[in-house]
């Protein structure tokens, strides 16, 4: 940060940011809210380089390029989580907006439906994917047969899988019969089918899936198909799990984005 009169003044920068109107933003910096490169500044005539310089609100990064877009999709069974399928079955590229190169963090199989975050962040994309900043993801999944809290108990201890062990950071018996179930897991692994892989080697294949949760966004009333744009808070709270910090999930937005209309025809499944 330059101590220059070059740069923009940090109260105009929150205000374009929507972190609050200019005078609320004056507020918030004179109170000591506000980081810039991680240290508190108070002073009003500061100014910034909001292209290289960092800045957060009361310890929530502040994401100050407006160009960037994030989303929160429920996709729907049957879609590829992919941008382009090579195959030509329906994919991800009709959720995208035209203008902006789009990535999806992170996949979900064909076969399970839920929350997929796409954003033109490709940075935070991969951050965000990365095991080793252990985002959790919650499933809620319908499976085979009764059950036991015993089995539950295996899932938090640990199963062996082919590819090695894996235990679920949380898993919660929701609701239970003779003919099947309703359990809630948070995992942190991005191994491939690792949810259903660890039910099979319960002997409760998955019958349903769904994604309800990812890191602190959380799908909530959105319909199968349907966006939306993720709210300021949102994006804060995501830009801190992309630093390895764990945040209370938001409240989501209900207004969904308009449902785009698919991109030509595609053959295939």
């Amino acid at each position: 940060m330059s101590e220059s009169t070059e740069g923009v003044r940090l109260q105009k920068v929150l205000a374009n940011a929507g972190v609050a109107s200019r005078r609320a933003s004056e507020d918030l910096i004179t109170s000591g809210a506000v980081k810039v490169n991680g240290k508190v500044v108070k002073e009003l005539g500061t100014r910034i380089d909001p292209e290289n310089d960092k800045v957060s609100v009361r310890g929530t990064p502040v994401q100050l390029d407006a160009s960037r877009v994030y989303m929160a999709l429920n996709k729907p069974i049957g879609v590829i989580s992919s941008m382009a399928d090579e195959y030509g079955r329906p994919d991800l590229s009709q959720y995208a907006l035209r203008s902006d190169r789009i990535y999806n963090v992170g996949r979900l199989d064909a076969d399970t439906s839920g929350l997929l975050i796409l954003t033109n962040d490709g940075e935070l994309a991969n951050m965000l994917a990365h095991p080793k900043f252990g985002v959790t993801k919650t499933y809620v999944a319908k499976v085979e047969g009764q059950v036991s809290s015993q089995e539950i108990q295996k899932l938090l201890t640990g199963l062996e899988l082919e590819d090695g062990p894996m235990k679920a950071d949380k898993a919660v018996l929701v609701d239970s019969n003779a003919f099947e179930s309703l359990v809630e897991i948070v995992i942190h692994s991005g191994k491939n089918r690792v949810v259903r892989r660890m039910f099979e080697a319960l002997g409760h294949p998955v019958k349903d899936l769904v994604r309800r949760q990812f890191g602190p966004i959380q799908l909530g009333p959105l319909k199968q198909g349907q966006t939306r744009l993720l709210s300021k808070v949102e994006v804060g709270a995501l830009l801190k799990a992309a630093e390895g910090k764990t945040t209370r999930a938001p409240r989501p937005r209900v207004k969904p984005s308009a449902k785009p209309k698919p991109r030509g025809n595609r053959s295939g499944a």
